[in-house]
């Protein structure tokens, strides 16, 4: 597999040039370190995750700065996130010298409060996924886009098992204390099989014999790590009243895959999961597009009681929307934009549609469905970063 550089990294490159440091957050092995280390050759390295040099960093925090040859990458912040407030000491001392420190973490919301509170117009802030569509140039729903699965695919299976394992015995100690992650990891299972629904924890918490309360914390975990995304109504007044419950989505198809089980995509496509798989992915693609144009996560769904449902519901430039039906076809029919038609009704111009579908080498990447409805390749939907 050729090196590949992300649609990100020219955004970091501007953003060393105005800010003391860069933040860097986002899912375990998604490529965040590779990245700086890309961007950034001259940078020197430092892992946070040896115990011996988290103890020394605990117990004298300017020795270990001293050290340091700047411009530095610190990688894994969060095992010693009261290291932020030294480093905002020292960008604080030299103000003019920008691009010095470039600091990963793996625990958005605990860093992003580290960061808050310690770096507030210090730091430049960005999220990273792994690979997109767009910057692997092909897309695959078994693999995902963690970049060592694509180095290796043929151990792929092996690297999904080590990783959960990983995972678990790493990052959800990290964040908080759970008794049993037998039950944590059954947990994990469940939630992958409601990947793409709306997030009931009652549903989750009774097979598993826990409260709701812990449910809650166990989705904020995966959260917190970058496993997976909850995805809000879109509150418009349609006057209806609308659902308010967030649905779950992973972050990655490939991990979604390996938690339910399936290694090839024809065991998959015989199964009614294919659609919500498919549904996860691009929930994941338009998040990525997102943040890769440096741009805030901005995706919704739409769903009121009477029934009427769309899968997205994403903001564009002046005030448009855009409303988005995920379908894992090759060949879109116009009542499948039936949805989005309704609901652009009631935007009176101010959205159009896309069915988001499977490419097919005898129909063009766009085509019209309905008006202002198009039914877009996956291909053509995320060919557009910066």
């Amino acid at each position: 597999m050729k090196t590949l550089v992300r649609d990100l990294e020219p955004r970091l490159v501007r953003a060393a040039k105005g800010f003391g440091a860069i933040v860097l957050t986002g899912p375990r092995r998604a490529g965040k370190t590779f990245c700086l280390r890309h961007a950034f050759p001259s940078a020197s390295y430092q892992l946070l995750e040896d115990p011996e040099t988290i103890a020394r960093v605990r117990s004298d925090p300017r020795a270990w700065l001293d050290e340091l040859k700047l411009p530095v990458i610190i990688d894994e912040v969060q095992h010693a996130p009261e290291l932020l407030q030294w480093i905002r000491a020292r960008i604080d001392r030299a103000p003019a010298k920008n691009g010095q420190w470039f600091i990963t973490g793996s625990q958005d919301f605990a860093l992003m409060k580290g960061v808050t509170e310690s770096m507030a117009g210090r730091a430049a802030i960005f999220q990273m996924l792994p690979l997109s569509a767009h910057e692997l140039d092909r897309w695959d729903l078994l693999r995902g886009g963690y970049p060592e699965v694509w180095q290796r695919p043929k151990l792929a299976a092996d690297w999904f098992r080590s990783y959960v394992q990983s995972y678990l015995e790493r990052d959800v100690r990290d964040v908080t204390h759970v008794k049993d992650l037998g039950v944590f990891r059954r947990f994990l299972s469940l939630a992958a099989m409601r990947s793409g629904h709306l997030l009931n924890k009652s549903e989750l918490a009774q097979p598993l014999g826990v409260s709701v309360p812990t449910i809650g914390q166990w989705v904020d975990v995966l959260q917190t790590t970058g496993v997976v995304q909850l995805v809000h109504p879109y509150f418009e007044n349609f006057e209806k009243r609308l659902l308010k419950t967030p649905k779950l989505y992973f972050n990655d198809a490939g991990l979604l895959c390996h938690l339910l089980g399936f290694d090839s995509l024809k065991a998959l496509e015989k199964t009614t999961l294919i659609g919500q798989v498919f549904e996860t992915f691009v929930a994941s693609e338009l998040v990525k597009q997102q943040l890769s144009n440096g741009l805030e996560r901005a995706i919704y769904y739409f769903r009121d009681e009477q029934g009427l449902e769309v899968d997205f519901v994403v903001p564009r430039d002046s005030g448009q929307v855009e409303l988005i039906e995920a379908k894992w076809t090759k060949t879109p029919t116009p009542p499948m934009a039936k949805p989005i038609g309704v609901l652009l009704e009631k935007l009176k111009g101010r959205g159009f549609g896309t069915v988001i579908c499977r490419g097919a080498r005898d129909r063009p990447e766009r085509a019209t469905l309905a008006p202002d409805v198009k039914a877009v390749s996956v291909e053509a939907a995320f060919q557009n970063v910066g």
